[in-house]
């Protein structure tokens, strides 16, 4: 199968790259930009995606462009930094701009190339260096006010340099322009498709395990149950999984989870009640941290105590996601504070001695979601909205008990319904317009205010509500939801929900908040 390297100079937006690359249905990989050459080269790729970055390519240490790469022979794309690298790494100059760009800006192409198409457009800048002069041999086919030179050419060789971003959604046509890179300029086969990631997934897995038996942990979430029936549909009865309840999930979550693995697929599944043990196990912790904590090991040795009552197979099932193996490798990722600590099985002991499957490994969500769909898994698990890995725990605020639990379980049902109803409940379904709400939840609050209820004072609970609209979960505005709706959710919340006597809604953005609450 053909494929794109990019490399990873530490943008924000290079998991965009690869994301719009997948979308054009072309396999890619992200490198960190000092990957080794033996490592990129492997992929054999067809060309190659320079990132953005935050550094300045004249200052001492920053990132440099590889010699190998230019060696290769192959095309090449710099976007923002990689542009600047490039024109360096060629002889170019690169210094300050007098006038920084960020955010829109518009462009004339008036260069006939086969990247850009010629005339006006808006794009999304952020830079505040620009090239001041090109490397030999190249064409200047791109301005805008302030970059009299916002993109290169060099027909020969096949390079190209722009110094906006077309990865991101603010750039009109962005991602017809890394189409036309990546199929017309590095002539990559639009191979990558469901159809294939199946195909190639079964191939390995059969490769992987032979006559060997295999155990699937299942947490609920569909990363978990999209790898499980992916191996189910390799290796049949020799796959075994575990769901282990831990009775925080959302509304008939767990019997939807049961139903799809068993009756829709016919995953052999062993379902295990562990909702009083976690709940002891959350008893008087107030802390999202230490709730992460608590559930992430509880999860782990209930497990861990059933898979040696199954005779602890060789092999087990993870449902690994390429963000995940991303963030792992990245320039600078291990710097980075830590907002939250993700649940998954990645924290399994060692003295398990499993061998690990982990058929997602290389796709992102929304690919994870379009193999789901085609193994037949239903759509409502399947295109659900993101939930945490802890589950309503950490939308509990305070102590997590089962009355609280249930309190915001019953809350978080009527905002679904009602947002379903309305036509505002994203599903992120393929072929569904970017529109409606990205993600929407319920939060208990523990803050108690009096109210009245039928001229009864009443001394009770919040719920907070929240919905965001938000095209790649890095950043997200709050959804204008109308006020009606809000009003019919709010009185039916009050009405049905025992414990609550107040609903409030979020109107925070991210930054400065998170989606969660937590």
């Amino acid at each position: 199968m053909d494929t794109i390297a990019i490399l990873d100079f530490g943008s924000q937006f290079s998991q965009l790259i690869a994301r719009r690359v997948r979308e054009a249905q072309v396999y890619c990989e992200l490198f960190p930009w000092d990957a080794p050459q033996k490592t990129v080269m492997a992929i054999q790729p067809k060309g190659f995606i320079l990132s953005g970055g935050p550094d300045s390519v004249y200052e001492a240490g920053a990132p440099r462009l590889a010699d190998y790469i230019l060696n290769s022979g192959l095309p090449i794309l710099g976007i923002c930094y990689g542009m600047q690298a490039l024109t360096l790494a060629l002889g170019g100059k690169v210094g300050a701009a007098a006038k920084r760009e960020y955010g829109f800006a518009e462009i004339d192409t008036d260069v006939e190339n086969p990247l850009l198409p010629t005339g006006s457009r808006k794009v999304w800048m952020s830079h505040g260096d620009r090239i001041e002069q090109p490397p030999e041999g190249f064409l200047i086919i791109c301005r805008s006010t302030h970059s009299p030179i916002a993109a290169i050419y060099d027909e020969n060789r096949q390079y190209y340099g722009v110094q906006f971003h077309p990865e991101v959604r603010h750039t009109p046509g962005g991602e017809e322009i890394l189409r036309r890179f990546v199929v017309d300029i590095c002539r990559a086969q639009p191979a990558w498709t469901p159809e294939s990631i199946i195909k190639q997934g079964v191939e390995n897995i059969r490769r992987q395990v032979g006559d060997q038996t295999v155990l699937s942990a299942i947490s609920g979430g569909v990363d978990s149950a999209v790898a499980t029936a992916l191996v189910q549909r390799a290796i049949g009865d020799q796959l075994t999984a575990i769901f282990v309840d831990t009775g925080l999930l959302r509304q008939n979550e767990a019997a939807q989870v049961q139903s799809a693995l068993q009756k829709t697929l016919g995953v052999e599944l062993v379902v295990v009640d562990a909702v009083d043990s976690f709940l002891h196990a959350l008893r008087g912790v107030n802390e999202p941290e230490e709730k992460r904590r608590i559930i992430g090991e509880l999860f782990i040795r209930t497990f861990e105590k059933y898979a040696k009552q199954l005779g602890k197979p060789p092999f087990l099932v993870q449902g690994t996601i390429y963000p995940d193996v991303v963030e792992s490798s990245a320039p600078d990722r291990a710097k980075a504070h830590r907002i939250k600590t993700h649940h998954n099985v990645g924290g399994l002991p060692s003295d398990l001695n499993f061998k690990l499957i982990e058929p997602l490994r290389y796709l992102f969500k929304d690919e994870v979601r379009l193999v789901g769909e085609a193994l037949g898994l239903p759509a409502e698990l399947v295109w659900r909205q993101p939930f945490p890995g802890p589950g309503l725990a950490v939308r509990c605020l305070g102590e997590v008990t089962l009355e609280r639990v249930q309190r915001l379980r019953a809350a978080d049902a009527i905002f679904t319904e009602e947002l379903t109803a309305a036509g505002l409940l994203r599903m992120h379904q393929s072929g569904d317009a970017p529109s409606g709400t990205a993600q929407a939840f319920a939060v208990l609050l523990p803050v108690q205010s009096v109210g009245v209820m039928g001229d009864h004072r009443t001394y009770q609970e919040c719920v907070a509500l929240r919905a965001v609209t938000t095209e790649d979960f890095m950043t997200a505005d709050w959804a204008r939801l109308p006020h009606d709706l809000l009003a019919r959710i709010a009185n039916r919340i009050v009405n049905e929900v025992a414990g609550v006597n107040r609903v409030v809604y979020d109107i925070t953005s991210k930054p400065p908040a998170t989606i969660e609450w937590e």
